[in-house]
């Protein structure tokens, strides 16, 4: 019987011998629009094809990111242009978004900025389970889809650290961090308390999948946000607790950390996670020599410096994508093929489509 992308992935993410390596990637909506105007398929609806079935990625995500702000439906409109918008959430945090293209919100204002706050205004709302938060149904659908397509499946969310940094904002999280220690170990406390209660729900009722990514981007060009001493206090123990509550369902776990990452790995292994992704190259990681160190330990995700793409450059991408992939074999390392972060609108259809070639003809170990 010929080997599924999820048998392949399984072998993968265990470092068990695989007959190949995995592709799986993420073009934003905006490129992918982009992407139609050269020469990308699209439906009988005129929309972009389904991205995992035209490349072939062998993973596919299938759910997950459930409602996380304590006050749900919240959405008051501060300000709004033509291209932009400004909107306070339940947590009371105030975001600036574009409205017509993909980018990271703007930091605007918070109001979640003092334990008294955190206690009477948002706690309350985090400590029972609330259904009307998950998509039950049609997570169940989609990972019966990709189930059948013979897809490794994935849920993802963030966890504790990009929710902090999401509604109390980054100054109030690292003062915080510093000056009121206790705030910041009830808030873990209790979000890890609410996410393992609302994965439980989700996988018990709409199907376990073959792992979760989490994602908690920890640094950002050159450095991490706070000492690897605050991070090992105040964060890592309930990834451990969160790690340990997934593979207690036998699901595999994926750590997403943008930025850099070096300072962090020996307590991402140590604290139990299989996979890391996205390997960022541009915040100063060299994939490289993360697996050579880390290959016994870690499935490696990503790693494609993905301002490569954005040359046009064949010769380049195929040298660059030649030299990730043997690179990897030379390691000994399980490697799941993709860029270093995402791909933006700076790349163009035939230069992806090239890379992703070149791959195909080099994954074989």
């Amino acid at each position: 019987m010929a080997e599924t992308s999820r048998m392949i992935v399984d072998a993968l993410m265990r470092r068990t011998k695989a007959p190949r390596m995995a592709i799986k990637d993420h073009p934003w909506a905006d490129t992918l629009a982009k992407w139609v105007t050269q020469g990308y398929p699209v439906d009988d609806q005129g929309k972009p094809v389904d991205v995992v079935d035209h490349f072939g990625y062998d993973e596919s995500g299938v759910g997950g990111w459930f409602d996380t702000i304590p006050i749900r439906g919240v959405n008051e409109v501060l300000e709004e242009t033509d291209e932009w918008i400004v909107t306070r959430n339940g947590a009371g945090a105030a975001y600036k978004s574009w409205k017509h293209k993909s980018g990271t919100p703007e930091h605007i204002d918070f109001r979640m900025t003092s334990r008294e706050a955190w206690e009477r205004d948002y706690r309350p709302h985090l400590l029972e389970l609330d259904r009307g938060r998950l998509n039950i149904e049609g997570t169940r659908t989609a990972l019966a889809q990709r189930r059948q397509q013979g897809l490794w499946t994935s849920f993802g969310h963030v966890f504790v650290w990009e929710t902090m940094r999401g509604c109390m904002g980054d100054i109030c999280l690292y003062e915080s961090m510093a000056l009121d220690k206790a705030w910041i170990h009830d808030f873990n406390r209790v979000y890890t308390d609410f996410y393992k209660m609302h994965w439980r729900a989700l996988i018990e009722e709409a199907g376990k999948p073959d792992s979760v990514t989490l994602c908690e981007d920890m640094g950002y060009r050159d450095h991490i946000f706070c000492s690897p001493a605050m991070f090992a206090e105040m964060v890592f123990p309930y990834f451990r607790e969160m790690v340990e509550f997934f593979h207690g369902y036998g699901i595999l776990v994926t750590l997403h950390t943008c930025g850099l990452v070096g300072p962090l790995l020996d307590m991402i292994v140590e604290v139990g996670y299989d996979a890391l992704n996205p390997i960022e190259v541009k915040a100063g990681n060299d994939p490289l020599q993360i697996a050579r160190k880390y290959a016994d330990k870690l499935t490696f995700i990503g790693g494609l410096d993905e301002r490569v793409l954005e040359t046009h450059d064949h010769a380049l991408i195929r040298r660059e994508v030649t030299k990730l992939i043997q690179g990897m074999k030379a390691a000994n390392a399980s490697f799941i093929f993709g860029s270093d972060h995402s791909i933006s609108t700076n790349v163009d259809y035939a230069d992806y489509k090239y890379a992703v070639e070149v791959f195909r003809e080099l994954c074989e170990y």
